[in-house]
């Protein structure tokens, strides 16, 4: 997976994704199968769809979302006509799949739920992009996920021109409120860290108060966390860590607000919001 600034990131390694897809394909197949597809329609009936957007946005998971009817029926043809992260009028056709018509309707829902999420992410990502793109900041996704979802809907952030925060909690160090408040200082908890961690690791700390902010700058910190700060605040938190540290605007943040936010000069908007919020786009599948 690439971490670039592209809207057209390195595709996914079907290794990554195959496992959820089948996961989400047995969910719905469930103990007996399609019911009404074995029912109504022959086992030897040949079908062809068309995957459409029924709305405008941005492309993401389509690899991914094609793969449940290839993963179900092997004898699936799946003609690709869209590219992840490309952006695609309402009723812009993204693929046409031929086989089993059985099969065809078995594997729809699955597609469409991976397609449509994966694509509301991106598109949300991109409008919000472009609203602080003026500003020179950079837009980032977090740990809000869908649990199990996490790397499917962090590439979809990519897809949308969006940067990842750290996937996990083992590839970077954030010291939030409840660590310093455990550990009994700032200090402590970012002396602890670095003891701890290899030199590749970045620190970050989250700060509510310029007095915070002063006291992790002077410990040396790699990036600052500005949390929830009123936007008089947050300049002036700007301005005190600029050639010291990254800064990272994060708390509530939404396309209302991320201009603003961003006007203030700060480096990062971190946006729960595209990933426990963001609606999904409409796309369907039409029998040809």
């Amino acid at each position: 997976m690439s971490g670039g600034s592209s809207a057209y990131p390195a595709p996914l390694y079907p290794l990554l994704y195959e496992p959820l897809v089948r996961r989400a394909l047995e969910e719905d197949l469930g103990r007996a199968g399609d019911l009404t597809s074995d029912a109504i329609l022959p086992a030897n009936l040949p079908g062809e769809a068309k995957v459409v957007a029924r709305a405008a946005g941005r492309v993401a998971g389509l690899p991914v979302a094609l793969s449940a009817f290839s993963l179900l029926d092997p004898a699936i043809a799946v003609e690709t006509l869209a590219v992840d992260g490309e952006d695609v009028e309402a009723g812009s056709v993204l693929s046409i799949v031929r086989g089993s018509a059985r099969s065809i309707l078995s594997a729809e829902r699955t597609a469409l739920n991976l397609l449509g999420r994966l694509c509301g992410i991106a598109t949300v990502t991109r409008d919000m992009a472009a609203l602080v793109a003026p500003y020179g900041a950079h837009i980032v996704c977090t740990r809000k996920t869908t649990p199990g979802m996490r790397f499917l809907e962090k590439f979809a952030v990519r897809c949308g021109g969006g940067h990842n925060h750290r996937f996990g909690l083992d590839d970077a160090v954030l010291i939030k409120d409840n660590h310093i408040a455990l550990a009994g200082s700032l200090e402590t908890a970012v002396e602890r860290a670095r003891r701890s961690v290899g030199h590749l690791v970045k620190i970050e700390v989250e700060v509510d108060s310029l007095d915070q902010l002063r006291e992790a700058l002077d410990l040396g910190v790699d990036v600052v966390l500005l949390d929830n700060m009123p936007l008089e605040t947050l300049r002036q938190a700007v301005a005190m860590a600029k050639g010291r540290a990254i800064t990272e605007a994060s708390g509530g943040i939404t396309p209302r607000t991320a201009a603003d936010i961003a006007a203030t000069g700060v480096d990062l908007l971190s946006v729960g919001w595209l990933t426990h919020s963001a609606p999904s786009l409409d796309v369907a599948l039409d029998v040809a």
